[in-house]
């Protein structure tokens, strides 16, 4: 059995997708694997799996270079799996003495908004630039690519269509799901949002529906609960100021959980959210969440993005829509009050189409299968 390093420099060590989905299945297939993160300080085992990671990401690039390339000799594996530019460019001193494969694992826009937002015009241009060019050097010096989903494959793919590639979504293992199929209450909704608490990422979208339910119907009982952090000061302090201005809900706010018990955290929500800002980037990235909230039997209201629209069938279980257009969210809302049947069909076949479509266990075979190829070729 192979050596399997796991480098990233932006996820941390117990992401969902590399240490709970891709790290476990390759251990449970009897290889030695590590997974090495640059976001917080943890050395040790867990579930068998090996953890080296180190709270070094506000150093230079040089810095998190060295620190890989000494964790790939130390290690020595026989094949890397990387998730961003620099951790691939750490690999190459590595792959002149030792032939192993690298595989670059592509799940997010590079380079992202977040990553320009400190510069002006013509600095984001410069750097959007120099970004760009990282990116493509990384794909160049990559033995082959997995994309978390089809709008990812720009521009990589077509750029280097010789080399091999696979689509790998981030569909849920049953085991982290708790399934909680509800039965809506007489005159009473809850109402859930999870992850990033920011206006990119729909909290106020998501009070405005709330708002607009409440003038609609103002004798039903409305519970909100919100699962998630802000990530700025600025972002904290916009967000307590929209739950002083709601003090006629049931506001129940909860910190990020453990990703194994996510699903178990908004079990008695009855309808779930994402009402992100559309835009270019936004557009053309899939919400994971989608999955986890569909596995749990959750309908769901989203933003009519490209990327949802042209994967998952929302409107088996629920409705994409204008995340501006708070009246019609309110009235899809006030569907399923005044038709529970829908509701219940719309949770039911939820569950269903994860169960046929969404889960872990349709595409595991395939990202194993992927990466032995690699490790019997080298």
């Amino acid at each position: 059995m192979a050596k399997i390093l796991f480098l990233t420099t932006a996820h941390n060590y117990d992401d969902d997708r590399i240490f709970y989905h891709q790290a476990k299945e390759l251990k449970s297939q009897g290889h030695e694997v590590m997974v090495s993160s640059l976001c917080s300080d943890f050395q040790g085992v867990i579930e068998g799996v090996l953890i080296q990671s180190f709270g070094i990401l506000t150093l230079s690039s040089k810095e998190k270079t060295e620190k890989f390339r000494n964790i790939c000799t130390s290690f020595s594996p026989d094949c890397i799996i990387c998730s961003e530019p620099l951790a691939v460019i750490a690999t190459k001193e590595y792959t002149k003495y030792r032939k192993a494969p690298v595989l670059y694992d592509i799940t997010e826009w590079y380079p992202s908004k977040r990553m320009l937002k400190n510069y002006f015009f013509f600095g984001k241009l410069f750097h959007f630039i120099k970004f760009g060019l990282i990116q493509l050097y990384a794909g160049f010096i990559s033995s082959a690519f997995i994309f978390g989903e089809h709008t990812k494959k720009f521009p990589l793919a077509y750029l280097f269509p010789r080399k091999l590639k696979l689509v790998l979504p981030y569909f849920p293992s049953e085991i982290y799901i708790q399934k909680n199929i509800k039965k809506l209450k007489a005159n009473e909704i809850t109402l859930c949002y999870t992850g990033e608490i920011s206006k990119e990422k729909g909290i106020d979208n998501f009070f405005n529906a709330s708002r607009a339910l409440r003038k609609k119907r103002p004798l039903l009982q409305i519970k909100i609960l919100i699962i998630g952090g802000a990530r700025s000061e600025g972002e904290q302090f916009h967000f307590e100021n929209l739950v002083k201005m709601y003090k006629w809900a049931n506001v129940s706010i909860q910190k990020p959980t453990p990703f194994a018990k996510f699903t178990e955290s908004f079990s008695e929500a009855d309808i779930c959210f994402d009402l992100r800002t559309s835009n270019i980037e936004n557009n053309h990235c899939l919400p994971i969440k989608i999955f986890y909230y569909a596995a749990a039997g959750k309908p769901v209201i989203y933003t009519d993005l490209k990327a949802t629209r042209e994967f998952v069938n929302v409107s088996k279980f629920g409705y994409l829509v204008n995340p501006e257009n708070s009246n019609l969210i309110a009235d899809y809302i006030i569907q399923y009050i005044e038709n529970t049947d829908l509701y219940d069909k719309h949770a039911v076949a939820a569950r269903k189409e994860y169960e046929g479509k969404y889960n872990w266990e349709i595409i595991r075979r395939s990202f194993t299968d992927f990466v032995t190829l690699f490790i019997h070729k080298d």
